[in-house]
């Protein structure tokens, strides 16, 4: 491509990680005195800690042309967050270069880019002058920033007094209205509401319009696929598709289906802070028996394997695991909606989340589990498992949803009952009676 506004060659990031050997006890003065007395004459040894590399991002490279709207797709660890920062010149790379032609606007976390001292207003100046504009330019946006953020009130309040919602949105605005060439937007939009993302999705849509170059890293597949033409696939720091958008979440689809055949023990696409670590996943059915294939309407037992580093027992433990299509929830269960109290578990063993009837409709769904404890997100692993779900006569009358609802659809126990005595046969009968005319001039339901 010639009218390329970004240009990614042959680009690495290496991290060095540093790895202490821990000792079975430390060592007391009198310990080293006494050593020192036994073996005077022994060479002093000093310890360094371990090292190892880790490459976030090996050999991308790719192009992007000014107008494009590009989704960049992958698992958590993937090295999506790396690139970004690489491209907003927060992070030097350790080989290759990025070349840009514009001015870049990014959004990566909550409160980038903002000086907590300063109020809303002052920061929406601030930002404007990196980004190189004059006073005037800014004046001009001002307005439509503030308004668009919904902060109106706070504008004039220190931004360390904003929530963390408050701050994605201001932070949006400004990034979107103060018209840099080139919008990276990164998964930080999950912070707000439905509402605001759907309005976000929105203004970007017309940012591209405008024939500004947009980069969107989401887990939210759907809207990949709706604001993106082209999508760019990272895997263990390497781009391993790129093209257009239905292929590369396709491509992306499928390994996720692969990687959820594998131990979760070996799963590296997690997250959380690892004390405690889901080792495995079954899916029993009313015999105890293990399957991956069920139908609507059937008893599902989901036992969530986990293991503690440490003998303790883990009190105020929370457990979730989720149904979902890629990048959509449909179902969330969670022990703090089913147990009263403080849920205490052994540091070792497993947990069943009992669905009485599965109420979910023909398709490919996939379970995401999730443990907390004591407040704080110990493991996430997206994918652990793939459910697949047939047909089954969950309402007893052999239809379960409307056509061209199947994988779509949430199956919910219901009945309908007429607003009057002569019930559904009579009226249907009562239709037949009437006249071509009078149907004409009346809208009957039947």
């Amino acid at each position: 491509m010639s009218d390329w506004i970004i240009k990614v060659e042959k680009l690495c990031k290496r991290y060095c990680l540093r790895h202490r050997q821990e000792r079975q006890r430390y060592a007391t003065l009198r310990d080293v005195i006494a050593d020192r007395l036994k073996r005077p004459f022994r060479s002093l040894r000093v310890a360094f800690p371990a090292t190892e590399e880790f490459w976030a991002l090996n050999d991308v490279s790719f192009e992007v042309s000014k107008g494009e709207v590009v989704g960049i797709i992958g698992r958590n660890g993937a090295g999506k967050s790396t690139l970004l920062k690489i491209l907003s010149r927060i992070t030097d790379p350790s080989q290759g270069r990025v070349r840009l032609r514009g001015r870049v606007a990014s959004l990566l976390e909550v409160g980038t880019g903002f000086h907590p001292e300063l109020t809303g207003r002052e920061n929406i100046y601030l930002n404007g002058a990196i980004l190189g504009m004059t006073k005037k330019e800014i004046n001009s946006k001002v307005g439509a920033i503030i308004s668009f953020s919904g902060v109106e009130q706070f504008i004039d309040t220190p931004i360390k007094r904003f929530s963390s919602g408050m701050q994605v949105r201001l932070a949006f605005a400004v990034a979107a209205h103060l018209e840099p060439e080139i919008l990276i937007v990164d998964e930080v939009l999950a912070v707000g509401d439905a509402a605001f993302q759907k309005k976000c999705l929105g203004k970007m849509q017309d940012v591209a319009s405008q024939g500004r170059t947009v980069l969107f890293v989401s887990h939210d597949l759907a809207a990949v696929e709706k604001l993106c033409s082209r999508a760019i696939l990272l895997e263990t720091g390497r781009c391993q598709a790129d093209g257009p958008v239905c292929q590369t979440i396709a491509r992306y689809q499928s390994g996720l289906i692969e990687g959820a055949s594998k131990h979760l023990i070996t799963r590296t696409d997690r997250e959380g802070a690892g004390f405690v670590k889901f080792t495995g996943i079954q899916m029993l059915d009313a015999n105890g028996t293990e399957r991956s294939v069920f139908r609507s309407g059937e008893p599902l037992r989901i036992r969530l394997h986990y293991c503690a580093n440490g003998s303790k027992p883990l009190a105020n433990s929370r457990v979730s695991v989720d149904f979902g299509t890629w990048g959509k929830i449909y179902i969330v269960t969670s022990t703090d909606l089913h147990i009263d109290g403080c849920l205490t578990l052994s540091p070792k063993g497993f947990i069943d989340c009992i669905v009485d009837e599965l109420p979910l409709s023909l398709g490919t769904y996939h379970l995401s589990p999730y443990f907390e404890l004591n407040g704080v997100a110990q493991d996430f692993i997206e994918a652990a498992a793939i459910l697949q779900v047939e047909d089954g006569n969950f309402y007893g009358t052999g239809k379960d949803y409307p056509p061209g609802m199947d994988g779509r659809t949430v199956l919910v126990r219901h009945r309908w009952e007429p607003a009057t005595d002569i019930g559904l046969a009579g009226l249907t009968a009562e239709v037949r009676k009437r006249s071509p005319e009078d149907l004409e001039s009346q809208s009957v339901l039947a």
